[in-house]
Parts: structure tokens; C-alpha cells; sequence
């Protein structure tokens, strides 16, 4: 008996030292013997100092924002490209497929021990509360619960995760986007809240993505009414301020300075005239510029005004704002939009949240189409082989009169007459492109047997047809030296020839009908240090294209052997000449 009783004082001390020992840990005084034991119905009083959660506690979703009619947020349409959503037909636009709801800690359960078998914890806590610090940092359980993402349409699931439209056919069934009714209007607007317009362009196809069409709009509103404050009228003008984007494509050698000079003299040629607020140069792969562009939209709108991010496609809108949102947004909950290297990737007008401070609101906005660039008539294999992806690198060739260079079988330059002997030309385009250099009196062939196959794009001899006429513009240049270039001659959506020389020329360019080809100062007035040779540049595609030509000609030979009857049927030229003149 008395052996028992020992043991009883013996653990009866210990249990007595452990709530001692807890009590000094939670600082509680009052609960030193025993802690309070909770009604079944009411859950237990706090503890002072600490937060209680529940394990069934839920995290709410973070809902996305898209302003159709720019003021009330609505959930019908898709939050990575605008499209209005249906989960009825798949071959419509915006059909899309909701997730399967799981459970927010099924990632959890695998490692987690059950607090009922764990007996050194009180009762109040093995009915389902965990203390969390002050602070609010959810740890534990909570850690393995990820916010619910917005739901996208499949086209946008199709664009993220694999790069190409998963149903090509459901593109002609996307509906059109009026800009003038939809955003012309509220840009021409002076009253109401003020409008900063974010005219983004890419810097390798300047000329090709710059909307001059936003450009006189806004300038002439600005111009319209800059003295309307003298009449009682509202002066609140638009604001426009022009983005540069893809900076980081250009070659490291050119100077900042240079390339904004030239911007605002484009500009100015463009439509713009000194209408800019401000002009930025940015990458968004590489976060050049992002900050500083943020802190001046931001001072420009205040803290209600509209931003409207517009550009032509694929100038690199919803990839520019997303780095914007990622890199200096104000925190929360962020809009990711759909970005693809595929022209008409946003189809509506999406809100943009997390950017700007205050009431202020983005608005991404759907590429604009510009018809005259050649881009817009190519595949998409076609458009991978033309879109500038890397840092560009000169091609020069030193040529004289009566020879011609080709970019693929997209462009031709042909030196048909000069007062030099030889004159420098530079190709500026993708890498991926073949070039070849041979003689004017050759062209034509070239483009029977070679456009298609060894030149490409196009891809196919039956494309050829397909992008229509052979057209060909005139060119006067002059030039002052031979160790820079002094003109350019770009084609929208391609790339340019930069031409260096010490004299006069007459320059014959040609491309398909309908592409803008424009002469301009030289962008990129430096030059290769080797030249090419003349004939095709080693590539892919001409060693390929070499190739089946190759085993094509030994399988014609092997049936002329059999049966000396058999002849190829000749092919019809599809040369078709256009005249287009420009002076220097």
C-alpha cells in the first residue's frame, strides 16, 4: 500500500511539474492545473496572445476581373484573352472545362500525423484548432493549401502549355473587335477620367507594328483641344506615351541614346508628331526599363485614371504587361494573361489588376491587324521561321550592279544601277531565314525551282501561288560612307536591308503584293567584319530542301532508264512584275 501510494505522489509531481512547466511557456497564471474543457456546441475561449484556426477552415478563391464594359467586373469571359466563355459547344470560341474540385490539403495528408493520437496535446486542440503566430503566416497545415486559379478557355490552355491553337478551323469563327466603337471613342474623349494610351511597338519591326492609326487619333484629339480649358470646356487631354519593347533583340553595340533618337524621329514620321509625353525603351524578357515605365504611367494617370495598352499583334503586349505584373506589381492578386509567339493571341478587352495603385485601371487591349505586314498571310510553321527570337546578327554581303540578294522567298534587292563599284548590303532578319546572292539575270530562275524548297518560306511550291503577285519598287539611296550604313529598306513583318555606299544607286526591290516596304534612315549603321559568299547560306533548310531535291532527280534518272518514253512535264514562271517608285 504504501509502495502505491508513492507511485501515486510520484506521478502526480510529475504531472504537477509538466502544467507548471506549460504554464510558463504560455505565460498563463490561470491555468496552471488544468485547462478549461469547451461546451460540445462552443468552441473554447482563446488563449490570449494567439489566433485559433480551424482545420476545415477554407482559403476563398481569388476571383479574376474582366472589364466588358470597362466599369462592372463579370466572370463570363476568358481572363487570359477576352473571349466570351461557353462550356457547351468545343468547336465554338471560348469553350472551356472546369476543373474537378479537390480537396485543398489532399497534397498534405500523406505526411501529416492525426493530433488525436498524439496524448501530450490538451483537448481543445485535438478537436481541430492549431494556434498560428501573430503575424497571420499560415504554416503547418495551411502551407500546402494553393489558391484556386482562374479558369481559362481551351484555346488559351492550348496557347500556354503547348504554343499552337489546338483547333485551327475555330479561328475563322472568332468574333472581330471594333476598335474605333470600343476604344477610338474613349481615346477622342477629353472629359471624364483621363486616358494614358501605352503605344507598344516592337523594335525589330518598327515600322511594321507602329499604329499610326492610334497615333493620329490621339494627336489630333490632343490637338483639337489643347486651348478647350480657355472656353470652361474639360482639358483633360490624353496622354501618350510610347513603349519600345523587345530592346533585348537588338545588337548590344547599339547605343541608347541612338535608338531613341531614332524612335521619336520615326514617330514623328509615323503620325505621332510631338504629341509624346515620354518614350520608353523595355524588355520584358530581360526586365529592362519596367520600373521606370511603371513610375511615370502611374504619375501620368493619378489615382483614377484609365491606361490602354494598344499595339499591333504579336507587338508584345500581354508578354510586356505580365513582366510588369510580375516584377513591380503592387502584390495581390495579378492578372496573368496569355502570351504566345502567335499573331491575335488577346481577343477582347481584358482588366488588368495588381499594376496600378488606387483606383486606377490597365486594359490590355487586342492586337491590331495590320494587313501590310507579311506575317499575316503566312502558317504558323511559316511565322516560327520569320519570328525574331534571338539577339540579331549582320549578314553582310559586298556586291556590285547587276547582282541581287534574296531573304528566303519573301524578298529580293537587286542593284540595277550605281555610281560605285561595290556597295555593302546588310541583312537584318531571323537567323533561321536562308539567304542567297547571285546574279540579277538568274532571279527569275531562282524563284521558278528554288522558291519553296531551298528558299523558304514559303513552305511548299504550292505557296508560292498562294501569297499572291511578285511586285517590285523602286529605290534612290545616297550615302556617304562605306564603313556604315546609311538607308534601310524594311519589309513589314520580315526585316530590312541596311545599305551602306559612297555614292548613288538605283535599288529594285521585290516582295508580294500588298507588304509596306518603306526607306528610312539606318536603324543599325554597323556591319559585319566577314562577308558572305556568294550562292546559299548554310542552313537547315537548303541542306533538307538539297536533299529530296537530290534523291528526286536520282528517281527521275532511274525511271528515264527504265522507259526512255517518260518526260517531266515543264513548270509555268509565276513571275509577276509590279512598279512601285520612291526617291532618296
Amino acid at each position: 500500500m504504501v509502495i502505491l501510494i508513492a507511485r501515486t505522489l510520484s506521478t502526480s509531481q510529475k504531472l504537477k511539474h509538466s502544467l507548471y512547466s506549460l504554464s510558463q511557456l504560455f505565460t498563463f497564471a490561470q491555468h496552471q492545473q488544468s485547462l478549461p474543457t469547451p461546451k460540445p456546441k462552443t468552441p473554447p475561449p482563446p488563449f490570449p496572445f494567439f489566433n485559433f484556426k480551424s482545420f476545415s477552415s477554407s482559403i476563398p478563391s481569388l476571383p479574376f476581373t474582366r472589364d466588358g464594359n470597362y466599369e462592372e467586373p463579370t466572370s463570363l469571359v476568358c481572363p487570359g484573352c477576352g473571349v466570351h466563355m461557353q462550356n457547351s459547344n468545343p468547336k465554338h470560341p471560348g469553350f472551356f472545362l472546369k476543373p474537378s474540385e479537390k480537396n485543398p490539403d489532399y497534397h498534405s495528408h500523406t505526411h501529416l500525423v492525426h493530433i488525436a493520437q498524439e496524448s501530450e496535446f490538451p483537448g481543445s486542440l485535438k478537436r481541430g484548432l492549431v494556434i498560428q503566430p501573430e503575424s497571420g503566416d499560415e504554416s503547418g497545415f495551411d502551407s500546402g493549401r494553393r489558391p484556386e486559379r482562374p479558369v481559362v478557355c481551351a484555346r488559351c490552355h492550348s496557347l500556354r502549355h503547348y504554343g499552337k491553337v489546338k483547333d485551327p478551323t475555330v479561328e475563322n469563327l472568332l468574333p472581330d473587335f471594333d476598335f474605333d466603337h470600343t476604344v477610338g471613342r474613349r481615346l477622342a474623349s477629353t472629359g471624364g477620367t483621363r486616358s494614358v494610351v501605352l503605344m507598344v511597338v516592337d523594335a525589330t519591326d518598327f515600322d511594321g507594328s507602329f499604329p499610326r492609326k492610334v497615333a493620329r487619333l490621339v494627336s489630333e484629339t490632343i490637338e483639337e483641344n489643347s486651348g478647350a480649358w480657355k472656353q470652361g470646356k474639360s482639358g483633360n487631354l490624353p496622354r501618350m506615351v510610347m513603349v519600345v519593347t523587345k530592346i533585348d533583340l537588338l545588337p548590344t553595340e547599339l547605343s541608347p541614346t541612338r535608338l531613341e533618337h531614332w524612335v521619336r524621329q520615326r514617330a514623328r514620321e509615323g503620325g505621332a508628331a510631338s504629341k509624346m509625353t515620354s518614350v520608353h525603351m523595355v524588355s520584358a524578357v530581360r526586365d529592362w526599363g519596367l520600373k521606370n515605365l511603371v513610375e511615370d504611367v502611374v504619375k501620368l494617370a493619378g489615382p483614377r485614371g484609365n491606361v490602354w495598352a494598344i499595339g499591333a499583334q504579336n507587338a508584345g503586349k500581354s508578354t510586356l504587361l505580365n513582366s510588369i505584373g510580375k516584377h513591380v506589381g503592387e502584390g495581390g492578386k495579378i492578372t496573368h494573361l496569355t502570351e504566345a509567339p502567335v499573331p491575335g493571341t488577346t481577343l477582347g478587352i481584358i482588366r488588368v489588376e495588381g499594376i496600378l495603385p488606387g483606383q486606377g485601371k490597365l486594359f490590355d487591349t487586342p492586337g491590331l491587324l495590320h494587313p501590310h505586314q507579311i506575317t499575316t498571310r503566312l502558317t504558323r510553321e511559316e511565322q516560327k521561321l520569320v519570328h525574331i527570337s534571338k539577339e540579331l546578327r549582320p549578314r553582310t554581303y559586298r556586291i556590285k550592279a547587276g547582282h541581287t540578294v534574296h531573304i528566303a522567298g519573301l524578298m529580293r534587292l537587286d542593284i540595277e544601277e550605281s555610281s560605285v563599284d561595290s556597295i555593302y548590303i546588310t541583312v537584318w532578319a531571323s537567323p533561321y531565314l536562308p539567304l542567297h546572292m547571285g546574279k540579277a539575270e538568274n532571279a527569275q530562275i531562282m524563284q521558278e525551282e528554288h522558291f519553296g524548297l531551298q528558299l523558304q518560306p514559303p513552305i511548299g511550291e504550292k505557296r508560292v501561288e498562294e501569297l499572291g503577285k511578285w511586285v517590285r519598287r523602286e529605290f534612290r539611296v545616297c550615302g556617304n560612307s562605306w564603313d556604315s550604313s546609311s538607308v534601310d529598306i524594311a519589309a513589314s513583318g520580315l526585316g530590312w536591308f541596311a545599305v551602306g555606299l559612297k555614292g548613288e544607286a538605283v535599288l529594285g526591290v521585290w516582295t508580294y503584293e500588298g507588304v509596306d516596304v518603306v526607306l528610312r534612315n539606318s536603324l543599325i549603321p554597323y556591319r559585319s567584319h566577314t562577308f558572305e559568299v556568294a550562292g546559299f547560306t548554310v542552313s537547315k533548310i537548303v541542306s533538307k530542301a538539297d536533299q529530296a531535291l537530290n534523291k528526286r532527280r536520282q528517281n527521275e534518272k532511274k525511271r528515264k532508264q527504265s522507259d526512255p518514253k517518260v518526260s517531266l512535264p515543264a513548270e509555268s514562271p509565276i513571275l509577276t512584275v509590279g512598279t512601285d517608285s520612291n526617291s532618296c
